[in-house]
């Protein structure tokens, strides 16, 4: 390697260092959160919307697609969409799962807001639990900050949205769980793809895809 080829993957191990730091401090800190939503979510009648902006969105889109694989009916809806007449789709049966890191995007807030006033349930997943965006929903999801570091600028949303995901990814699989989702379950809704190619081989479609320890 050069010189600078040493370089870059010095940094690029800096990178993954600050990121596997920021997911590591999850533990201990999100599991009641967790927890609790994830029982919001077995309760609720209606079905799961998810929203965000940005890169928020993004990974709202993410939870969603996790959530109907993993048996939680679940779409995604951006928020600008929403407030474009798209809440008319959210309905008091339904809980909405709102996404963003500083609490302080505004047609977030807004619409959070119009939600409430509908007596619709949003819960906020944020980093910043006294945010106006945090404020106006019906509860909140706290995450712990995220280094500077590890969010580029404290702008660039990376290790940030890893612990959204890494949130999200234990909230499927809390509800799975919770609901007794199975292997057979999963490849019913999924036939296509991999998943789908492993659904016709010969195994115990009935069984649980999480098993507690």
């Amino acid at each position: 390697m050069s010189r600078d080829d040493i370089d870059l993957a010095e940094l690029a191990g800096a990178v993954l260092s600050r990121e596997s730091a920021a997911l590591s401090a999850l533990v201990g800190s999100v599991e009641s959160s967790v927890v609790a939503v994830a029982r919001q979510m077995i309760d609720v009648s209606g079905k799961v919307v998810t929203t965000g902006s940005g890169t928020s969105g993004i990974m709202a889109e993410r939870l969603a697609h996790l959530l109907s694989v993993c048996g939680t009916p679940a779409v995604y809806l951006p928020s600008m969409d929403a407030l474009h007449g798209g809440m008319g789709a959210i309905t008091t049966s339904d809980l909405v799962i709102a996404i963003s890191k500083t609490g302080q995007s505004q047609e977030l807030t807004n619409l959070v807001e119009r939600l409430g006033r509908r007596g619709i349930h949003v819960v906020a997943l944020t980093e910043s639990p006294e945010s106006p965006f945090a404020v106006a929903a019906g509860s909140v999801a706290a995450l712990p900050p995220t280094p500077a570091d590890a969010d580029p600028g404290d702008m660039i949303a990376m290790a940030s949205t890893l612990a959204v995901g890494a949130w999200s990814d234990a909230v499927a699989v809390v509800t799975m769980s919770m609901r007794g989702h199975t292997v057979g379950d999963v490849i019913d809704s999924h036939p296509a793809g991999g998943v789908g190619v492993r659904g016709h081989r010969p195994g115990d479609e009935s069984a649980p895809v999480v098993r507690g320890a």
